[in-house]
């Protein structure tokens, strides 16, 4: 069973997206959770090369590993999929 993403976790995400990306115009508390992270919808702009960045800082700073570009793509929907596939490999990795 997959524990809750914690609002501490999300707000550590944005901060390591914008300090990966060097966003300095928005505020982590202006990204919204639940909208996508591609797209005019939410605060950031973020593009295919910020993809990759934030993949990269994902696998480093939290000991993941994201197999394959279809599944990267679902990680990185939003603020709360990067978290739920954080805590879902944690546990997977504790078994």
């Amino acid at each position: 069973m997959t524990k809750e993403a914690t609002p501490e976790l999300k707000s550590e995400i944005k901060k390591m997206i914008m300090e990966t990306l060097n966003i300095t115009d928005v505020r982590p508390e202006d990204v919204d959770d639940e909208k996508p992270l591609f797209g005019s919808d939410n605060a950031l702009t973020l593009d295919s090369v910020d993809a990759i960045e934030i993949i990269m800082a994902l696998q480093r700073s939290y000991g993941i590993r994201i197999a394959d570009q279809t599944t990267a793509r679902y990680v990185i929907r939003s603020v709360n999929s990067i978290a739920e596939f954080i805590l879902a490999e944690k546990e997977k990795n504790k078994l």
